[in-house]
């Protein structure tokens, strides 16, 4: 009997030590988030800040180049830079007829989602970048009309749902009504009961929900505005219906929740056009190009069909006058290699504070434009940063700032780790810091 009880208790110790850290995870994206969001007065928070008192909280983390929303969000779930998983950008460079990245095949890499189904875990999705055909077991991805295409966004993600019975049961429920739901104003309301819903009938292991109308707001009106301060407060109020019903259905204390986002926000109110140069050098024609700037907002990436090109655009950016120089950082190839940025560009263009970048081809080099807030910036200083939340059952601490550097790719290993997925990162790094020791 005494053999029986140590044989026992050393496979409990054994099987305890590798057992999940939590229950379930929940990762929440806000679209745009910034730190100032939950560190400041100024914004109306509670939920937000709630979390962050009970947790770990970081005061900036780093995000990708571009840092653009499509990019950023597969490095969240990959661990990965853009190098490594494919999503270089919103959309394709050869994209026609504003077909965005929305197909999961398009990923390079391995995901979350891979590795949660190896395991066997249910998994959950909502408005999430590039998950249209993932391995998900219940996905609302995101897809809009392209091309002509017939229809709304509601009408044309409908057929692509998993399972099949999920919208029925949304419809059944009232939490799909119409594609009103999906205008700007109303979207979060409807992300955010869609995302509860799930958890509630279903308790994915793993859920994700991408929150999306504050980035719209801050491109629509800048940072600092009222209509961004009403976007930000909707997403924290459905943050805490979400946690309301976690403990209705006693799982608030097993659950992690992860707030992050994928890119901070920066004003802007010039816009510099470098193709215009390409153009005036005879780089760029009106049916070829030898050499052109693909332009993400704060970023600008080129492609040449001949290497021998790039140093001829090197020479034209440096002889530009120095007031028009001044106005963005050159990055070479071994610069893009260190930040896993596309490996098919020549160089980029960093833009400063208040400059983005366009593809013109045409008219002036610098213009004015409106004043507005936008990203896709060189991610080397504040206003660019994104913000990280934890709280749970398996953060080292309440109320504790993160005191090292951190960046957007090093979500997946964390959340690899509470689940036990074993799932390797080709970037990110897993900072123990966060969690209670074992």
């Amino acid at each position: 009997m005494k053999k029986f009880v140590f044989i026992l208790i050393a496979l409990i110790s054994i099987y305890g030590c590798n057992s999940p850290k939590s229950n379930n995870v929940i990762l929440i994206s806000i679209d745009g988030l910034r730190p100032d969001f939950y560190l400041d007065n100024e914004w109306d928070t509670p939920n937000l800040k709630s979390l962050m008192k009970k947790g770990v909280y970081s005061e900036g983390i780093n995000s990708i180049f571009p840092s653009v929303t499509y990019p950023s969000h597969t490095t969240l779930i990959t661990g990965s830079f853009p190098r490594e998983h494919g999503i270089f950008y919103n959309e394709p460079r050869a994209s026609e007829n504003n077909h965005w990245f929305w197909e999961y095949k398009r990923i390079k890499t391995k995901t979350l989602w891979n590795a949660a189904q190896e395991k066997g875990l249910t998994t959950g999705a909502v408005m999430w970048p590039v998950t249209v055909g993932a391995p998900i077991t219940y996905n609302f991805p995101v897809r809009r009309p392209y091309g002509g295409e017939k229809g709304n966004q509601l009408s044309v993600t409908e057929p692509l749902v998993t399972p099949k019975t999920l919208m029925p049961e949304m419809r059944s429920a009232g939490v799909i009504k119409s594609q009103d739901q999906f205008k700007h104003e109303n979207v979060d309301q409807t992300i955010g009961g869609m995302a509860r819903f799930i958890i509630k009938n279903h308790q994915p292991k793993l859920m994700a929900v991408h929150f999306i109308n504050v980035d719209h707001m801050q491109h629509a009106h800048g940072r600092n505005n009222s209509f961004v301060k009403k976007a930000i407060n909707v997403v924290d109020t459905q943050i805490g219906e979400i946690i309301e019903l976690l403990k209705e259905e006693n799982l608030y204390d097993h659950t992690d929740i992860i707030i992050t986002g994928d890119h901070g926000h920066v004003d802007i109110n010039k816009v510099l056009s470098p193709n215009v140069l390409l153009k005036e050098a005879g780089l760029i024609s009106d049916d070829s190009w030898k050499a052109k700037f693909t332009t993400p907002g704060g970023g600008a990436f080129l492609y040449v069909k001949d290497p021998k090109y790039t140093q001829q655009v090197m020479d034209i950016l440096n002889g530009m006058p120095k007031d028009q120089r001044q106005l963005f950082t050159i990055y070479d190839r071994d610069a893009l290699d260190k930040i896993g940025a596309d490996p098919d560009a020549a160089l980029a263009l960093g833009m400063i504070k208040g400059y983005v970048s366009n593809s013109n081809v045409n008219g002036k080099i610098i213009q004015d434009r409106k004043p507005v807030s936008a990203h896709g910036f060189y991610p080397n200083f504040k206003e660019i940063q994104t913000g990280f939340i934890m709280s749970g059952p398996d953060v080292s601490g309440s109320n504790k700032k993160i005191d090292f550097e951190m960046g957007i790719q090093d979500v997946a290993p964390l959340i690899s780790e509470l689940l036990q997925l074993d799932f390797e990162s080709k970037d990110g790094t897993f900072h123990k810091e966060i969690l209670k020791k074992n």
